[in-house]
């Protein structure tokens, strides 16, 4: 649990309710006890007025049926089961016998539930700012206007994939600004070093300016 609060920045105070966002039906069913989908119903909802505010916010000038398939871009189920796989959220999932066998650890429909039971879990646990700055992490404006031309990450790591014993993480080292307007700064380490920190709006954006910075200093052409 350390692990995965020192990628999103939080720290829960009652570890229970992170417990709770982790628990699948599939293992409530077969183990006793409450699942993830009251919380995923809270989380829904504070993902939709989080991401609504935001675009209202950044697309002053936008109809609504333009806002309303942006926002639907960024959040719908592929794009939550993305952000939940960049912080690896599969790996904390509880899940029963059949549905991990089945890889329900990856499936995009378990983890966009279990992104959306976090940011509830989140919510109760230390109020609708710290929720807004875990939305605000992932949502990305750029990513809808196509701004991030070159997939910096990607090309770092297919370059680090030639050393198959080199291990490549994204950690999220620091955050400033208001909530609606949030700053991210994120390191990229490889084998356990710093080897560049990226600065960006979003989370995504710091780790593709990160993995540009690693790439210039290999002094790979960009």
């Amino acid at each position: 649990m350390k692990e995965l609060e020192k990628k999103i920045g939080y720290e829960f105070r009652d570890p229970e309710l992170f417990r709770l966002a982790m628990t699948h039906s599939s293992y409530a069913n077969e183990n006793g006890g409450k699942d993830n989908e009251r919380l995923e119903f809270l989380g829904d909802s504070v993902l939709g007025f989080v991401s609504a505010e935001y675009f209202y916010r950044n697309l002053p000038d936008e109809p609504e049926g333009i806002l309303t398939r942006d926002r639907a871009a960024q959040v719908c189920e592929k794009a939550l089961a993305e952000f939940a796989r960049s912080i690896g959220l599969g790996g904390y999932l509880l899940l029963g016998k059949g549905e991990s066998a089945s890889g329900g650890a990856d499936k995009p429909s378990v983890l966009s539930d279990a992104f959306e039971a976090l940011i509830a879990a989140i919510y109760l646990d230390g109020g609708l700012e710290n929720a807004k700055r875990f939305v605000l992490s992932f949502v990305d404006l750029g990513a809808i206007k196509q701004e991030q031309v070159v997939d910096y990450k990607t090309k770092l790591q297919e370059i680090i994939q030639h050393n198959p014993e080199d291990t490549l993480d994204y950690v999220l080292s620091g955050e400033s600004g208001p909530a609606h307007d949030p700053s991210f700064e994120v390191d990229v380490v490889l084998d356990g070093n710093v080897i560049a920190t990226g600065v960006g709006k979003s989370k995504k954006k710091a780790e593709q300016d990160a993995a540009r910075q690693a790439l210039e200093l290999m002094g790979i052409k960009l």
